[in-house]
């Protein structure tokens, strides 16, 4: 990882400095080189050199440096040159890219903390003093995002939702899969409600949708203010995707606030589920219902039980939709015109949608 890193802030400053540079890891191998036939060349003898020297070596027409202070340098900077501003140059690319590798292990190192943490993996007592360890604030508000790709394109989930939030101190990208990434993302006081976290969920999607090309799947979870809840925001959005594929098809940004009844459905025994069909219903009474049957329940249901409306909207005259309505109390016992009787199918309409997707849950 480290030589991907060094070469890529190589390429940004090769043409301002205007001499061949690179860096040497501790096998003495060219790893990142501003002349990529140059990647991969031993230079073993300057790295013995380099351990009897804190300071610059010369040697066959480049300067060299150490990136830290230690007698065993893990790291060695090279220059193009013998002359002053070679050693200038030398010292100036040390300093930097010790810097830019202490922030990536300190990044990197916070990422694999939270993921721990994402996936159990380490004791809630162990948290805040891994915590301390790493100077990371756990007393912040934080959301967790779960995205599913549908789709493989020729750039990686991964990177994909890494260059869109890349490595700050707030925002953490997690590879939890080929095509599922976990985004943990900072909220500031004022942006810590369901819509705001809602409008980061479509910005993301709409912008993999118009790079990329790609579809994505996105779970909510609720924000939490502690380190160790980022878990529990994790499952909810866990969850979220889950319930939003049974009763929220239509729908790919899914929030667990948002989930309503389903999020209660979904944690049923599918034992307990199917005794409220069978005592609801008549036996096979749903089964019996036909599509267009179907579709005017929810049709009626999506216009608030209002025939008049629900006539207009279907095109169908309103008698025609009342005597649709008798029907239904015919063939299920319940009259949807009622109120108590069109949640329990509404309900109904839910557990069955639940069964059918996850027959042997329990």
């Amino acid at each position: 990882m480290s030589g991907r890193l060094f070469q890529g802030v190589i390429h940004q400053m090769k043409d301002a400095i205007g001499r061949t540079i690179g860096v040497i890891d501790e096998n003495g191998a060219v790893i990142a080189c501003s002349d990529l036939m140059k990647i991969g060349e031993t230079r073993q003898a300057v790295k013995e050199e380099m351990i009897y020297s804190a300071e610059s070596v010369v040697y066959s027409g480049y300067t060299y440096r150490t990136m830290a202070s230690d007698s065993h340098p893990e790291y060695i900077v090279f220059v193009e040159g013998e002359d002053v501003m070679a050693d200038k140059f030398a010292m100036i690319l040390a300093i930097s890219f010790n810097n830019i590798k202490s922030f990536h292990d300190d990044k990197y190192d916070k990422t694999s903390f939270i993921k721990n943490i994402l996936l159990d993996n380490i004791l809630p007592s162990d948290i805040y003093v891994k915590s301390k360890e790493l100077h990371f604030a756990s007393d912040v508000t934080r959301v967790v995002f779960l995205l599913k790709f549908n789709t493989n394109g020729e750039t990686s989930p991964y990177d994909i939702i890494l260059n869109m939030f890349p490595n700050t101190n707030q925002d953490y990208v997690i590879s939890m899969g080929e095509n599922d990434v976990v985004l943990v993302r900072e909220l500031k006081p004022a942006t810590v409600d369901l819509h705001e976290t809602e409008k980061i969920a479509k910005t993301i999607a709409d912008t993999i949708a118009s790079d990329f090309f790609t579809k994505v799947s996105i779970g909510i979870g609720t924000p939490v203010t502690n380190i160790k809840d980022v878990s529990r925001s994790y499952r909810e959005a866990q969850a979220a995707l889950e319930v939003g594929r049974v009763f929220d098809t239509d729908k790919n940004i899914i929030s667990y606030e948002n989930l309503g009844i389903g999020r209660l459905i979904y944690q049923l025994p599918t034992t307990l589920c199917e005794m409220f069909l069978n005592e609801v219903f008549q036996k096979s009474s749903l089964d019996s219902l036909d599509r267009e049957t179907l579709l005017t329940i929810q049709c009626f249901f999506e216009n608030n039980l209002n025939v008049s409306e629900t006539s207009r909207k279907m095109f169908v005259h309103r008698n025609t939709l009342v005597y649709r309505l008798d029907k239904i109390k015919k063939i299920t016992g319940l009259d949807l015109r009622e109120f108590e009787n069109a949640i329990t199918f509404k309900v109904a309409l839910m557990v069955k949608s639940y069964l059918s997707y996850k027959p042997n849950r329990y």
